[in-house]
């Protein structure tokens, strides 16, 4: 690398490089970024902080199928359980998943709770 140092007295004060190299450096330094983003995002999908999703669940809500019925069988829970940990009943369950009845915000909450899933996860796309 050809570096030309430009100083004020005795001290450096400025390194000139060509063009193309500086470009090479930034680029280097990009990859070096992505490198220890990619490198933190595993550590906290490993930790359990983050988590990763099938392209299964992802294609189903996409689909327009409702994201309750989604998310609930994506973590395995019958309606049922799901009811019973939010304290209602089961054909309240069914009848959000069906789209005839929307929850209260505090309901889903404690669906978002249940689900490990955020509020907007579990609200159908608007038409």
């Amino acid at each position: 690398m050809s570096v030309q140092i430009i100083s004020s007295g005795k001290k450096p004060q400025y390194a000139v490089i060509p063009y193309d190299e500086w470009c090479k450096i930034q680029d280097r330094l990009e990859d070096l970024e992505d490198i220890a983003e990619a490198r933190m995002l595993s550590a906290r999908i490993a930790s359990g902080e983050d988590e990763t999703f099938p392209g299964g669940l992802v294609d189903r809500l996409l689909s327009g199928e409702h994201p309750l019925a989604v998310w609930r069988d994506y973590r395995g829970i019958t309606g049922a359980a799901l009811a019973s940990a939010c304290g209602v009943s089961a054909p309240a369950i069914s009848q959000i998943e069906c789209g005839k009845r929307d929850p209260s915000a505090s309901l889903l909450k404690r669906l978002a709770t249940a689900l490990r899933c955020n509020m907007d996860d579990l609200m159908p796309a608007a038409d």
